[in-house]
């Protein structure tokens, strides 16, 4: 016994004093980080490719803004038969789940010029599970990426807070572009000057005018809600992203309206800029665009518009390369914003009484996201990190050159950003900077049809070899606020997928793979790569709202509701 003791005693002192033991690491073709919507179509379209698949999420939430409370899609583009493949079908999807249960939709599916689709958030997730499921998509969430492992220019496997995956191809889905950091991959943040690419439209941006008001105390202090005194030369860039803003799902009905917690803390100074601002306007409007959903819910987003919304400007910067812990406290400085900015809008007395009790009538719905309080679990990013990769695309290849030999998708958005900036004035007045009011081509109602390339979700052959990057992609800010739609999203990330699982499958660098065997498959899956003749490009019949913004400049169409419109409604 003592013999045996004492060579157990020789072996445990002969280790090291830190045993590493080998991690399992979970492998297949094909891995996706993050579920967004172009995370999920990634999935999806390898997955039918006939690649295994693991679509890993670092939160618990499938689906990113189209499951989490943007439902009333921005479809309407120039030439809406363009924008086909899995948007379309996921939203034929859709539809066909609400027929199934005798349930007519305001649209016509068999239109493809529709551009009013809408549905509701539990149907998305719904449906977007469904679709997961049938393609034999491994879904894992709560895998934070942690680190990347990589031999030269090749990614060997991902360490995250719930396992090692390990892939032969990767996709960077995320809005952050968090995967494509930790990879050594080259990004920017932020806005470029004019000069870094030749954009008019770059560099600061004060469409909406100034407000006639003070944007300081009596101390000589900037207001809350004021982000900076001095916004910079005009022609420079800087590294504000467009604001951020939840999609919230509302509901008038009794039997499903939850009442909108209070916030945690609530100081009506926090909004006295607001105050000044509704003093002195003289047609003042609901500051939150409201569109009209299935199951009597409206889809309340920032509005573009507006000098006051929902929006928290300023507030969403560092977003990106924040940690979990950081983002978790951006977040939850957005909510609160929101609930307080609520609590203002119904009970201040500084608001017209008639737009007071309009918006106390709506509340959160008993059957979205009850695991969140009824609340929305994603912060709409509507611009993160952006990779500079082997192609960055910009406005000339919006505006002026829209043609690619190596077309992955076809958009039309038209060139939209959202404020990034709320400047007190030093001689007097507050101006909002940042917004593009939407850049429509002339005489027509939406934006320009042009080609996003395939080198535009590649990284630099010599910076990583195997992750292709659809939502992330490589651009300038003024291109980001057309590409920065859910439907162009979806389609990258089904682009993004295909060549996934064709570059595992062929054993060759991303960046190896041939054009035209990546266009026949992107063909065969549905999507439309030719661009419209220009004899197609003509006003589409919309059932949308026009109505004038609260600047008095600015005429746009959305469907949002009018104080006389939503008082019958």
């Amino acid at each position: 016994m003592k013999r045996a003791l004492l060579f157990v005693l020789t072996l445990l002192l002969a280790r090291p004093a830190t045993v590493t033991l080998a991690a399992d690491v979970t492998e297949a073709d094909v891995i996706v980080y993050g579920s967004t919507p172009g995370g999920f179509c990634a999935a999806i379209a390898a997955a039918r490719e006939g690649a295994s698949v693991i679509l890993l999420e670092p939160t618990g939430h499938v689906g990113g803004v189209n499951t989490g409370g943007l439902s009333f899609s921005d479809s309407n583009q120039t030439v809406r038969s363009t924008v086909m493949g899995l948007f379309d079908e996921w939203h034929r999807r859709i539809a066909a789940d609400y027929e199934s249960r005798g349930i007519k939709l305001p649209y016509d599916v068999s239109v493809k010029d529709a551009s009013v689709w809408t549905y509701e958030p539990h149907v998305a997730a719904r449906v977007t599970r469904q679709m997961l499921d049938e393609a034999n998509v491994q879904v894992l969430t709560h895998r934070w990426l942690q680190s990347v492992v990589k031999d030269g220019t090749r990614i060997e496997r991902l360490v995250t807070t719930n396992g090692e995956f390990a892939a032969k191809t990767y996709v960077d889905a995320t809005y952050e572009g968090d995967l494509m950091a930790a990879a050594g991959v080259s990004w920017t943040i932020g806005r470029e000057g004019r000069d870094a690419y030749g954009e008019s439209l770059a560099g600061k941006r004060y469409p909406k005018g100034k407000m006639n008001i003070s944007g300081f105390d009596e101390n000589g202090q900037p207001l809350p809600l004021i982000t900076t005194t001095d916004a910079g030369p005009d022609d420079a860039g800087d590294r504000n992203v467009m604001t951020y803003s939840f999609r919230l799902c509302l509901t008038k009905d009794p039997a499903n309206r939850v009442p909108f917690p209070e916030p945690e803390h609530y100081d009506p100074a926090r909004f006295e800029v607001v105050r000044r601002y509704l003093e002195k306007e003289k047609r003042p409007v609901l500051l939150w665009d409201l569109y009209r959903l299935p199951g009597g819910k409206w889809d309340a987003n920032n509005g573009i518009g507006k000098q006051f919304s929902l929006g928290l400007i300023g507030a969403c910067n560092g977003w990106s390369e924040a940690d979990a812990q950081g983002r978790k406290e951006i977040f939850e400085a957005h909510k609160q914003y929101t609930l307080e900015m609520y609590r203002f809008l119904t009970t201040d007395p500084a608001v017209p009484e008639h737009l007071r009790k309009q918006l106390a009538e709506f509340g959160l719905c008993r059957d979205e996201f009850p695991e969140y309080d009824h609340w929305s679990p994603q912060l709409y990013v509507r611009e993160g990190r952006r990779m500079q990769g082997m192609y960055v695309v910009s406005q000339k290849d919006i505006m002026d050159e829209p043609e690619k030999d190596d077309p992955v998708v076809i958009s039309s958005f038209p060139i939209d950003s959202h404020d990034c900036q709320r400047v007190a004035l030093p001689g007097g007045g507050v101006i909002n900077e940042g917004t593009i009011f939407p850049v429509r081509m002339p005489g027509r109602r939406n934006g320009y049809p042009y080609h996003i390339p395939y080198r535009a979700i590649l990284p630099r052959p010599n910076e990583c070899s195997n992750l292709l990057v659809p939502v992330a992609l490589s651009c300038t800010h003024v291109a980001i606020s057309s590409i920065r739609v859910e439907p162009t999203w979806m389609i990258l990330g089904q682009s993004a997928g295909i060549a996934a699982a064709m570059a595992a499958d062929r054993a060759v660098a991303v960046q190896k793979l041939a054009y035209p065997q990546l266009r026949e498959r992107l063909l065969a899956q549905g999507q439309v790569l030719e661009l419209p003749d220009p004899s197609e490009l003509k006003p589409i019949q919309s059932t949308k709202v026009s109505y004038f913004s609260p600047n008095r400049e600015h005429w746009f169409l959305a469907r949002a509701i009018s104080p006389s419109q939503l008082s019958r409604m």
